[in-house]
């Protein structure tokens, strides 16, 4: 009698621990872009620009959009070629916290991720940003960086911390700056800074230190600014 009531009592709860466990297996999935995924998205982008004369299916953005946001890629052309069977797990338009892009656009595309969860942190701050420039002339300026570059007045903006978004490099917090527009970047000058001391011929020859972070990496730095590195310092140049 005993056993028939432990059987019926896990036959019960089977399907409540499956439901438990299905989205955490799903969340797993879709956290970090895999290999398999960014290589299945490289060769469907190799293929259809082949098959198109030259094109990318991008997403189009304003001219003047940062160039690691500038050419999003559009899954459905992809799909309607039958180039990939479905968009990736890890990608934004499948519940995951990667939106696909694409560098090097006019010479060699490359297919890598923007990690949104930046987004969400720079939208929050972004929001107090524009309620706090309704009722007051001037943007809430800190300390000054590089050029038209500032720290943020947190405590203006009523928060309890400065701003910060986790790096996709470091694993580090990285502040949230703004030029005199008030438009905001991630300051990524500690992950510039590691680069330099990892290779400094190599940064010192780069045009752009954002370029030697995304090249060891399938995370593009997304909301930079260009930087170069100036006597093993990096330096901001707009």
């Amino acid at each position: 009698m005993k056993k028939a009531l432990l059987l019926i009592i896990l036959v019960l709860l089977v399907p409540l621990l499956n439901g438990c466990l299905y989205p955490n297996e799903e969340l797993a999935k879709n956290k970090i872009p895999p290999q398999a995924q960014l290589e299945t998205v490289q060769k469907a982008i190799d293929s259809y620009q082949k098959s198109t004369n030259g094109l990318l299916p991008i997403k189009t953005k304003p001219a003047d959009t940062s160039i690691y946001e500038k050419y999003i890629i559009d899954f459905q052309p992809l799909k309607e070629k039958g180039l990939i069977d479905q968009i990736p797990g890890s990608a934004f338009e499948n519940g995951g916290y990667y939106q696909y892009t694409i560098i090097n656009a006019e010479k060699d595309p490359t297919v890598k991720v923007i990690d949104l969860r930046m987004s969400e942190k720079l939208r929050t701050v972004l929001a107090r940003l524009e309620t706090y420039r309704q009722m007051n002339t001037y943007p809430p300026f800190g300390s000054p960086i590089d050029g038209d570059l500032y720290e943020i007045d947190y405590k203006k903006l009523k928060l309890k911390h400065k701003p910060t978004v986790v790096s996709p490099y470091s694993g580090k917090n990285l502040p949230i700056i703004m030029d005199t527009k008030g438009k905001l970047y991630v300051d990524y000058r500690t992950d510039f800074y590691e680069a330099i001391k990892k290779d400094p011929e190599k940064a010192e020859r780069s045009v752009d230190l954002r370029e030697v972070l995304a090249a060891d990496s399938h995370i593009v730095p997304a909301y930079s600014i260009r930087a170069k590195a100036v006597n093993g310092e990096p330096v901001y140049v707009k």
